[in-house]
């Protein structure tokens, strides 16, 4: 047995082909396939989603980097404009009234990923993480295209505002209330971004356009 192997073997709860074997391997992945499975389990500390679009891959990363197209995508997200700060930018969750959400791009080209920083009140921590990547269609699915995934965590302030006195209003709900509807909400939201992207390459017009209040300046 290998230096390697030997220090595996004291891992306690490891499950490898060589522990506990083939047959009871595969009886414990039956055993953890289910019909149906409870809500927090599908719900609670992770919200994936993901969606084939018939959109080159490059255009959708170049569109996705550009955050001021989140106006056009998501079903509350308003009204950005450059904030004090280098590459952050503010604008409204419609989602409530009078909420302002402060938001930064981190994107990276070689891998497609794109991540959207966030955060309801105030900018100097943005903690709602919006993880994105672009995966070329012809190389998971052989044809032309892309594959989206979005992951959110959930991030200890969804349950506890750390800073209440920043909210508009004593009784503005927070934005953890939501939860819960996180997959929908987002599932609706990657229709939208589907429709966008698909319609304009269709009908071969720019996919990407110029943010509003630039051309307004």
């Amino acid at each position: 047995m290998s230096e390697a192997s030997s220090t595996l073997a004291d891992i306690p709860g490891l499950m490898r082909i060589e522990n506990p074997g083939k047959e009871e391997l595969t009886a414990h992945c039956m055993e953890l396939t289910h019909a149906v499975y409870p809500h927090h389990q599908v719900y609670g500390q992770y919200c994936t989603i993901h969606e084939y679009v018939d959109c080159p891959p490059e255009q959708v990363y170049d569109y996705l980097r550009q955050g001021h197209h989140l106006e056009e995508w998501t079903c509350s997200l308003r009204n950005f404009a450059p904030a004090d700060a280098p590459g952050l930018w503010v604008g409204y969750d419609r989602l409530e009234d009078d909420t302002r959400i402060y938001c930064k791009v981190v994107a990276n080209p070689e891998a497609m990923t794109v991540d959207y920083h966030c955060s309801w009140d105030q900018g100097e921590r943005l903690w709602m993480i919006y993880l994105m990547r672009v995966v070329p269609a012809r190389l998971v699915l052989d044809k032309p295209g892309s594959v989206i995934t979005w992951t959110n965590c959930r991030h200890p302030y969804y349950d506890d505002n750390p800073s209440p006195d920043l909210a508009p209003r004593p009784d503005r709900p927070w934005v953890g209330d939501f939860w819960d509807l996180f997959y929908a909400g987002h599932t609706v939201e990657m229709n939208n971004l589907k429709a966008i992207l698909e319609h304009r390459h269709r009908n071969g017009l720019p996919v990407s356009v110029a943010p509003v209040r630039a051309v307004a300046q």
